[in-house]
């Protein structure tokens, strides 16, 4: 089975209480929620949170939620969490801030995952162009090897370019989607929080660091994850235009 997991935490520290903004009529819950009901590679979806408001939200407009500890780490442990008692063999990280990520994009995840046995765990990038972005700490950028391997992740500009035009250069902005197979998610979550993690706040270095090969594979568009409600602002006037 392949489930996919929207862990949706409310005490969010830029801004508190977002999966239940609204966006366009709908809760931001409930926007990540349709568009990835409709992924054809998923056999059940829920929402992990620690919130019975949020529970409640997700009730009211049909979906499945499930309550978790509200003392938990990360995200990726709220996603366990979740699916620990399921018998799910593959399992869908689907952040509860990304209402632009489309049904696509989820299934080429997961596609991309059961292509490679020797994946564990699998991510997106998208191609950007230009320096818009690329100095902003938030934008997660990553770069990866000839074959798709991560070869690391940074909230820094990377790679540096010395020379030439950044306006004709290729960049990769991470896009925080991730697919797991079980038994290794069970392992990441009994790791201890590692050094670059801390440093980067960045808990797929728990898994380079430790020596985990992540395939990386390219997105069909961007996504605009939304940290703040100036971001909510610009997602409103992209789907509104």
């Amino acid at each position: 089975m392949i489930l996919g997991v929207i862990p949706a935490r409310y005490g969010s520290t830029r801004f508190p209480g977002k999966a239940l903004a609204r966006l366009h009529g709908q809760t931001l819950i409930q926007r990540v929620w349709d568009r990835a009901k409709t992924a054809k590679k998923l056999d059940r979806l829920i929402v992990a949170t620690d919130d019975e408001r949020i529970r409640e939200a997700v009730r009211a407009f049909g979906g499945e939620g499930v309550m978790t500890s509200v003392d938990l780490p990360s995200g990726t442990d709220r996603v366990w969490e979740a699916a620990r008692e399921t018998r799910a063999q593959v399992i869908v990280n689907i952040q509860g801030d990304e209402p632009l990520i489309t049904p696509r994009m989820i299934d080429g995840l997961v596609d991309g995952l059961l292509r490679e046995p020797e994946a564990q765990m699998a991510t997106l990038r998208f191609a950007m162009k230009g320096p818009e972005g690329y100095n902003d700490p938030n934008v997660v950028k990553v770069v990866s090897d000839q074959r798709g391997w991560a070869l690391y992740f940074s909230r820094a500009s990377i790679p540096a370019y010395r020379a030439g035009d950044l306006f004709s250069v290729t960049w990769y902005k991470h896009i925080g989607l991730y697919a797991y197979r079980r038994s290794f998610l069970e392992q990441f979550v009994s790791w201890p929080v590692s050094a670059l993690e801390r440093t980067e706040g960045l808990e797929q270095l728990r898994a380079l660091e430790r020596g985990v090969r992540i395939k990386v594979l390219d997105s069909p568009q961007n996504t605009i994850g939304v940290d703040t409600p100036e971001d909510l602002k610009r997602v409103e006037a992209i789907i509104g235009a």
